[in-house]
């Protein structure tokens, strides 16, 4: 885990980010047998930055599970497909 990263504001995440993300965002990875049940992995696009959104889907809300700026070293360049390792 690196510290540190909360005091750099441009990898800050808004509570709005995760919204646009969910709301307009698509998914790209589904976990139909995740331990927490169904999950998937959304991708949003807001203010030129790539968001990964896991989330949850619940019958009374969406649980969401993490969010993180999607990295260049790990995904291609359209932030959808993981690079292979």
């Amino acid at each position: 885990m690196q510290y540190g990263r909360l005091s750099k504001p441009d990898r800050m995440i808004t509570t709005k980010d995760i919204r646009h993300a969910i709301e307009n965002g698509e998914v790209i990875e589904n976990y139909p047998q995740d331990t927490r049940g169904h999950s998937c992995l959304v991708l949003g696009i807001r203010t030129g930055r790539p968001i990964h959104v896991v989330c949850s889907p619940k019958e009374e809300y969406l649980a969401i599970i993490t969010a993180y700026l999607s990295n260049k070293d790990d995904w291609n360049n359209d932030f959808k497909t993981r690079k292979k390792s």
